[in-house]
């Protein structure tokens, strides 16, 4: 009998700390894959129906570059909206392992809307995301950097 109570024990520990291992919620620097810059601070949030939304927190200043305030070429409900405060990624949901997809995510500078899915590292603090048309085959990746 103590025995059972053990491998229970040591069963839901380990399926708790999967749970949390891969859950995404909390604050991310995004790194521009061109040139290696934060161009950003978002915070993803977990939805009541399990999906995740990233907003924007912050824009963050670049050299030689002014930032965009407004999302002039978004499509509704984005248009002429600000970009800080605007909810850029939506519905992504975890799908096995370090896994998520279903996503859909906005480049608030181009106006374009984009599938998306992401991956999550190993130790947590990275995430990898895929946006695309189509296939992912045919995307661009971008990497956020978990803020302690």
């Amino acid at each position: 009998m103590n025995h059972m109570k053990i491998l229970a024990t040591l069963v839901f520990s380990s399926l708790t700390s999967v749970a949390f291992a891969n859950d995404i919620s909390g604050t991310w620097k995004n790194i521009d894959d061109k040139t290696g810059s934060s161009k950003a601070i978002l915070e993803i949030r977990q939805e009541s129906n399990g999906t995740y939304t990233a907003q924007v927190v912050k824009v963050t200043p670049r050299p030689g570059y002014t930032p965009k305030e407004i999302c002039v070429k978004c499509p509704a409900p984005y248009t002429n909206k600000p970009i800080l405060g605007m909810d850029i990624l939506k519905g992504l949901k975890h799908v096995e392992g370090p896994n998520y997809a279903n996503g859909k995510i906005i480049d608030p500078l181009s106006g374009h809307i984009y599938s998306m899915k992401a991956k999550l590292s190993a130790n947590g603090k990275r995430l990898t995301l895929r946006g695309y048309v189509g296939v992912s085959a045919l995307g661009r990746s971008q990497t956020w950097i978990k803020n302690d």
